[in-house]
């Protein structure tokens, strides 16, 4: 896999510029993205700025994030709370993701998404109002380990930490995950499903492979 350097600005420019081009895959009237990387990666900053540059080329945009998607603790922790396979099979709640993000973005749905359903802070719903995605519209998932789940991404990013760089940039109380996101990386492979890798060890100096 070869990488090109590039600034986060053009980076987010290419992005933005490639997904204004593309037409839904399922024929439907919603694009759908992804901005998959642990969260040392930090794939929801690179989603907000997509999704900023996308709103500028005058097209509706709702970012999510799956951290507004995880199960209640008594799922998460029912084997401990610092559990790598729960992590990384059972913490989020991806059949809510279908049913409230992508099921009402399907041709002929209605647009009426769910931005966010669990508070882990609380352990609770989070009451959040359901908002309308306009026909046309663009939806940005961002989050960990999001391919391997059959998600209807028509654009797909990976932001690729090595092993190193993961365990440096990693809270040390979240070092426990690694196993998980050692494990996504041999059983996933997020980046032969991504359209586009973005290598990004150092935070300053991003690499891409590219859009393919």
């Amino acid at each position: 896999m070869r990488f090109e350097a590039i600034s986060w600005e053009r980076l987010t420019d290419a992005l933005a510029a490639h997904a204004d081009a593309l037409e839904p895959a399922d024929g439907g009237p919603w694009l759908k993205i992804a901005v998959d990387g642990a969260p040392a990666a930090r794939p929801g900053k690179l989603a907000e700025a997509v999704a900023e540059a996308l709103r500028l080329r005058g097209r509706a945009v709702l970012p999510v994030s799956t951290a507004g998607f995880l199960r209640p603790a008594s799922l998460r922790y029912e084997y401990g709370k610092q559990d790598p396979d729960s992590y990384f099979g059972s913490w989020f709640d991806t059949g809510a993701l279908w049913r409230e993000v992508f099921g009402p973005l399907e041709p002929g749905g209605s647009g009426r998404v769910l931005p966010d359903l669990w508070d882990p802070a609380t352990d609770r719903a989070t009451r959040s109002p359901y908002q309308h995605l306009p026909k046309g519209g663009v939806l940005v998932l961002h989050g960990p380990l999001l391919f391997g789940h059959w998600f209807p991404f028509d654009l797909g990013v990976h932001l690729r930490l090595s092993a190193g760089a993961l365990r440096r940039r990693t809270q040390e109380d979240q070092l426990w995950t690694l196993p998980a996101f050692a494990r996504y990386e041999d059983e996933v492979a997020p980046a032969g499903s991504a359209d586009a890798v973005v290598r990004a060890d150092d935070p300053h100096h991003p690499a891409w492979t590219g859009l393919r």
